[in-house]
C-alpha cells in the first residue's frame, strides 16, 4: 500500500523524493514526509493529506542533506496525522515503512518494561523505537537494523536512516516489495521500479527475508539465514514506466482510452499473425489438468468470475473461484491435477500472495496473470502471463481489467484445444474476434457522449443496482465496484433471475437500475427481469446492442448503445460502460476520480 524511497546520492536530495513520491502516491496519500541526513543530523519534515502539502512545507520549511528516505502513506494502525506519519523517529534513527508489524504490541509492551514510551498510534514507531534501543546497547546501526528485522512478524518492506551516516541506508522486505536501484556514484531503493526509473535503469529486487546495507558505491544483501545473496540486476525499460496523463484530465479517462492499444499488444505477443496460442515458458498442458482454482481479490477476482464461464462452456473444465483474503483460512483440499490460478495487476497483492504460497506444493501447477513480469506472484508460479497493460496509475483499475480478460479468454482457449472440446476452425472463429477486438472497442469508447449524459443522472442517486445474467453478472458486479469506488454512491449488483429472491425490494421510483444485456442466449430471460423492475417505478438504464436496443428499449430511462461482438467476448467490451459510466459520475460529483478516499492501488497488506 504505502510507498518507499530512499536515496543515497550527489545533489540535494528533498525534491528528488519528492519527485519520486509523486509517482508512489498512487499507493496511499493519507499523509507523506521525508528524512534526511545533512552536517550529520538526521532530521524529518511531516504533512497529512495529499503530497503537494508535504511539497508547500518543503518551501517554508526546506530539509537539506544528500541522503533521505520518504514515504506516503496509507493508513493501516492509527488514523491520518503528522504524528502517525513516516518517517517514524527514535533518538538517532529514522524509519518507512509498508506493511503490517504483526506482533508490535507485544513488542511495545517489552520496550514499555525498558521504560520506553510511545508518542503515536502505529505499529511503525515500534520499529523505530526498538532499533533504538539496540543502538543505546552498543550495538551499531546495523547491527541494530538486523536485531530489529530478526524480531518483526507480518509483513514489511522497511528502510533506515541514521543519525551522523550520511552514506547508509539499510532497507528489508519480508512480504512486501522493495527494489534497489544501482547509479553512478549513488545508490537507490524503491517500492517499485517506477519510483526509480527517473533515477537509474539498473534495478534489483529483494527477496523475501532479505536485508541491504547500501552505501553509495556498494550493496550487500543478506537472505533470510544470513547468506551473501547476489540478487540479479536488471535493466528496466524506462518507457515502460513512463508516468503522464497524456492530455487527459485523469489517469483513469487516459487508462480507458488506451484499452485497444494494450489489448492489440497484449494479442501480438500470444497470437502474433499466426493460428496457435504462445504461452510463455514451458507453457502449459492442459490435458493433464482435472480442475481449476482461480484466486483474486477486488477487480481481479471479477476477472475470474468472467473466466469460470469460460472455461467451463468451452473447455468443459470445472473452475472454483475464490477470494483471496478468505481462500487460504478455510484450508481447502486441493485435489490431484489441480491448477491453481492466481490473477494479480501488481503481482504483488498481500492476500493472493499468501494463497499462493498455501497451494505450493499441493496443487499440480501454479500460473499467474499478472502486469508486473518481477513480481513476488510472478516469481514464485511455474507460469506466469504477463498482460502487457503497462503501468497503470489511476487507483480504478480500468485498462488492466480487460488485459486480465484477453489474456484469461487465451488461456481458455489453449485449455480447450488441449482438451479437445473445440477444434482448428472453432479456434480461429475465436482468434479473429479476438484479432477484431480492439476496433470493437473504438467504436465503444466512440459512445462517450451518451454514457456523460447518462452519468449526469446517475450522479444524483444515492442507491443504485447493476443486473446482469451469465457472464454479464461479473461485469454487473465490476460496474457496481468501479461506481462505488470513485463516486461513493452505494451500488449493488445481483444476477438477474436473484431480483426476485429479496433485492426487488430496494425498488422504487429513486433508484436507477442499469442493466447489462447484450442481444445473447440470454437476452430475453434479461429483459423480463427488466420489465419486473420497470413495473416497480424502477429507472432503468439498458446497455445492449442495436438489436437488444429495437426490441427492449420501451419505456427505458436512457438506453447506451454498444456495438455488436462475439457472444463470448461480450464481457470484455462491456467494461468499456462500467468504466465511463463510473468515470463521468465521478467527474459530476466532483470526486477526486483518480485518488478516491481511503483506498491505494497496489494492496500489500492483509
Amino acid at each position: 500500500m504505502c510507498g518507499i524511497i530512499g536515496v543515497l546520492g550527489n545533489n540535494e536530495v528533498a525534491p528528488i523524493l519528492v519527485e519520486a513520491l509523486k509517482r508512489l502516491e498512487y499507493r496511499g496519500y493519507d499523509s507523506a514526509g521525508i528524512a534526511t541526513v545533512n552536517a550529520g543530523t538526521l532530521d524529518r519534515r511531516r504533512a497529512v493529506g495529499k503530497l503537494v502539502n508535504l511539497s508547500d512545507l518543503l518551501v517554508h520549511d526546506p530539509l537539506a542533506g544528500k541522503a533521505g528516505i520518504g514515504h506516503t502513506r496509507w493508513a493501516t494502525h492509527g488514523a491520518p496525522s503528522v504524528g502517525n506519519a513516516h518517517p517514524h523517529k527514535a533518538g538517532p534513527v529514522a524509519v518507512v515503512h509498508n506493511g503490517i508489524i504483526e506482533n508490535f504490541r507485544d513488542l511495545r509492551a517489552e520496550l514499555a518494561e525498558n521504560g520506553v514510551g510511545f508518542e503515536t498510534e502505529t505499529d511503525t514507531e515500534t520499529v523505530a523505537l526498538l532499533t533504538h534501543h539496540h543502538m543505546s546497547q552498543g550495538d551499531t546501526p546495523v547491527e541494530a537494523a538486523r536485531k530489529t528485522v530478526a524480531r518483526l512478524d507480518g509483513a514489511f518492506a522497511l528502510a533506515f536512516l541514521f543519525d551522523g551516516q550520511d552514506n547508509l541506508m539499510v532497507a528489508a522486505r519480508k512480504g512486501s516489495p522493495l527494489a534497489v536501484g544501482y547509479g553512478a556514484g549513488e545508490m537507490y531503493i524503491g517500492s517499485d521500479a517506477i519510483a526509480l526509473s527517473p533515477l537509474t535503469d539498473r534495478i534489483s529486487y529483494l527477496e523475501e527475508g532479505d536485508i541491504a546495507v547500501i552505501t553509495r558505491d556498494s550493496v550487500e544483501i543478506t537472505d533470510a539465514n544470513g547468506t551473501i545473496a547476489n540478487r540479479e540486476v536488471r535493466t528496466i525499460q524506462i518507457d515502460a514506466t513512463r508516468i503522464d496523463k497524456g492530455g487527459h484530465k485523469h489517469f483513469m479517462a487516459k487508462e480507458i482510452a488506451e484499452q485497444p492499444g494494450v489489448i492489440g499488444q497484449a494479442l501480438q505477443h500470444y497470437i502474433g499473425t499466426g493460428s496457435d496460442i504462445t504461452l510463455p515458458g514451458k507453457g502449459m498442458d492442459f490435458s493433464q489438468i482435472d480442475r481449476i482454482t482461480m484466486v483474486a481479490c477486488g477487480t481481479a477476482f471479477y476477472a475470474c468470475l468472467t473466466a469460470k464461464y469460460w472455461f467451463e462452456q468451452i473447455a468443459r473444465l470445472p473452475v472454483e473461484v475464490d477470494v483471496a483474503s478468505e481462500f487460504r483460512y478455510r484450508e481447502p483440499p486441493i485435489p490431484d491435477r489441480t491448477l491453481a490460478l492466481f490473477v494479480s495487476q501488481s503481482g504483488e497483492t498481500a492476500d493472493t500472495l499468501a494463497a499462493l504460497r498455501y497451494c505450493d506444493g499441493k496443487a499440480s501447477s501454479i500460473a499467474s496473470v499478472i502486469n508486473v513480469p518481477e513480481s513476488s506472484i510472478a516469481r514464485e508460479s511455474d507460469l506466469a502471463l504477463p498482460i502487457y497493460a503497462g503501468v497503470e496509475v489511476g487507483v480504478a483499475s480500468t485498462k488492466a481489467f480487460t488485459c486480465q480478460l484477453t489474456v484469461l479468454f487465451l488461456l481458455v482457449l489453449k485449455a480447450a484445444r488441449d482438451r479437445g472440446t473445440l477444434d482448428d476452425a472453432g479456434l480461429a472463429a475465436h482468434l479473429d474476434a479476438l484479432r477484431a477486438l480492439p476496433g470493437v472497442i473504438n467504436v465503444a469508447l466512440g459512445k462517450n457522449d451518451a454514457m456523460r449524459a447518462a452519468a449526469r443522472k446517475l450522479s444524483t442517486a444515492r442507491d443504485v443496482l447493476f443486473l446482469g445474467r451469465g457472464q454479464m453478472y461479473p461485469l454487473a458486479l465490476e460496474g457496481a465496484l468501479k461506481l462505488k469506488e470513485i463516486s461513493y454512491i452505494h451500488a449493488e449488483a445481483y444476477a438477474s433471475g436473484e431480483l426476485k429472491h429479496g433485492p426487488i425490494a430496494l425498488v422504487d421510483e429513486e433508484v436507477p437500475v442499469i442493466v447489462m444485456a447484450p442481444r445473447d442466449a440470454l437476452f430475453d430471460k434479461t429483459v423480463s427481469n427488466m420489465q419486473e423492475v420497470m413495473a416497480r417505478k424502477g429507472k432503468v438504464i439498458l446497455i445492449s446492442d442495436a438489436e437488444g436496443l429495437g426490441e427492449a428499449s420501451e419505456g427505458v430511462w436512457t438506453s447506451i448503445e454498444m456495438p455488436k461482438v462475439a457472444d463470448a467476448l461480450t464481457p470484455i467490451l462491456y467494461a468499456i460502460p462500467a468504466q465511463l459510466l463510473a468515470y463521468h459520475t465521478a467527474v459530476a460529483k466532483g470526486t477526486d476520480v483518480d485518488q478516491p478516499r481511503n483506498l491505494a492501488k497496489s494492496v500489500t497488506v492483509e
